[in-house]
């Protein structure tokens, strides 16, 4: 029996096929195509997202031969943050718009003004995005706006537009409804009063499902073009970083990962929401296990950043991206902690908890002894600063919590540095595990619940995931760094007002 998992992903789109042991036995990408006509604007047309995501599982059933009629269920997995909106034939009248379309900012802006705490009490956010996504479409674009019947997330259209549903049965995964800043998180269903408050009409959002509710079953028209049987289940899935900690079995309370990625996230799982009123430092996402949450804090574009200065600063003509970022590791590697009283703001695309949308990225105290080691030492740093400031929330949020050890994934968790890095910061164990593809593999565990192959999905994901390595911290060099980090605080605060200034500067 094999399972299909689906990642909508803001750079590629993946199609992997899984037997009952966790084995990735197929998989298939290609890179998504975007647009970017002027700052601020991001584009991803809902027309080439489908292309894409029914060309790779295409090319990946095109991989088992006579297997594919093994497949029993495909799931969905990706972009959490953003919004489309649909007519009634499944039209894409938006385009996909994600968190790196700021068009919106201005509207959550304005948004946050009155419903700030609402937003974090009720919706579970800081960072609401749909809420504001539509009040800008409405208000930039009246006469296509006009014509939206469904307001929904990428995973919800893909099966609507895999199934040939009714664009009035579209769904929505409970792990997607956090960053949309219209529901309510511990109820799992739309806030009535938050809607209210946004003159949102409620009839064009979409039904809210489990994780892993088959939400319809593929069409015969789409089977065709895959090489699929018509009537596989389409099951709901979750979100990358929800999914992600089911497939690194982060099913526990007190359980912590470092997703170590393009939008590198820290989360916990945790059996009550409590909001961070005070730092503003934590979302929570609604688990896909029943009663469980993860209050989790990301980076908008952390991993994007540490690529672009690799690409920009590093990379030489013809060489592979990771032979740079090995090559610049080894460098940064000889700097010590501090970077000889250099620190830096790696938060190119703003915080988005708490929500400081004008701050950019700053390196400040250098001089001519500083290197391109100590410039890359930096950022990584900032990056660790960030988040240990958020995991010294959850301990004051969660003290009840055994809260002594995190595991790491993602393309970060290939550097020794920054894991030993990390590690020393947080003054906690850092145990890195044995598979990279957790965010598809948890998908796949849900296709699996959907069908009940995994009757128990929290003895699936903890039987097929194991730590492969442990970093253990310094706390000499804890006590280091902590003073750099207080700094790192205060200066994140203090210096947003410089950037919005700089921001006025280039609209004058």
């Amino acid at each position: 029996m094999l399972l299909m998992a689906v990642d909508l992903g803001t750079s590629f789109i993946k199609a992997g096929v899984y037997n009952e042991q966790s084995e990735c036995v197929a998989i298939y990408s290609e890179p998504v195509r975007d647009e970017r006509p002027g700052p601020g604007i991001f584009i991803q047309r809902g027309d080439q997202l489908f292309e894409s995501a029914v060309n790779c599982i295409k090319n990946v059933c095109g991989q088992l031969g006579e297997k594919v009629k093994d497949i029993q269920a495909i799931a969905f997995t990706g972009q959490m943050a953003g919004f489309m909106g649909v007519d009634k034939d499944w039209r894409d009248i938006t385009t996909w718009s994600c968190s790196l379309d700021s068009r919106y900012i201005p509207y959550a802006a304005r948004q946050m003004e009155f419903l700030k705490d609402d937003f974090l009490t009720i919706a579970g956010t800081n960072s609401p995005q749909m809420a504001g996504k539509v009040e800008w479409f409405k208000n930039e674009f009246p006469g296509e706006s006009k014509k939206i019947v469904k307001y929904l997330m990428i995973s919800g259209y893909m099966i609507g537009r895999l199934s040939e549903m009714p664009v009035d049965d579209a769904v929505i995964d409970q792990t997607f409804i956090q960053w949309t800043g219209l529901a309510d998180v511990s109820k799992r269903e739309w806030s009535a009063d938050i809607c209210k408050a946004l003159d949102m009409d409620m009839d064009t959002l979409p039904k809210i499902v489990q994780s892993d509710f088959i939400c319809g079953y593929l069409s015969k028209a789409i089977a065709g073009k895959t090489g699929l049987q018509s009537g596989i289940p389409l099951v709901s899935g979750a979100g990358d970083k929800a999914a992600g900690c089911l497939g690194a079995a982060i099913t526990s309370p007190g359980d912590m990962i470092f997703e170590a990625s393009s939008y590198g996230a820290l989360s916990c799982c945790v059996e009550e929401y409590r909001p961070d009123l005070k730092d503003r430092r934590l979302d929570v996402i609604p688990a896909p296990l029943p009663g469980k949450y993860y209050e989790t804090n990301y980076v908008p574009g952390s991993g994007i950043t540490l690529d672009w200065f690799v690409n920009t600063f590093v990379r030489q003509e013809g060489e592979k991206l990771s032979k740079a970022f090995e090559r610049v590791d080894a460098e940064a590697g000889k700097v010590k902690p501090g970077c000889n009283d250099m620190m830096a703001i790696g938060l190119l695309g703003g915080s988005a908890m708490p929500l400081l949308s004008s701050l950019r990225g700053m390196w400040m105290g250098f001089d001519w002894s500083h290197k391109q080691g100590h410039f890359y030492r930096a950022l990584l740093e900032s990056f660790s600063y960030d988040f240990t400031l958020t995991e010294k929330r959850l301990e004051a949020l969660y003290p009840e919590y055994d809260l002594s050890t995190v595991r790491i994934i993602g393309g970060g968790a290939k550097s020794p540095l920054w894991t030993q890095m990390n590690a020393d910061v947080m003054g906690k164990e850092f145990h890195r595990l044995n598979r990279e593809d957790v965010a598809m593999w948890g998908a796949a565990m849900l296709a699996g619940s959907a069908i009940g192959l995994f009757p128990d999905i929290v003895k699936t994901a903890q039987k097929h995931v194991k730590v492969e390595q442990v970093y253990h911290p310094d706390m000499k060099m804890n006590e280091t760094y902590k003073k750099h980090m207080d700094l790192y605080k205060q200066y994140t605060v203090e210096l947003t007002e410089f950037f919005e200034r700089i921001k006025k500067l280039g609209k004058s």
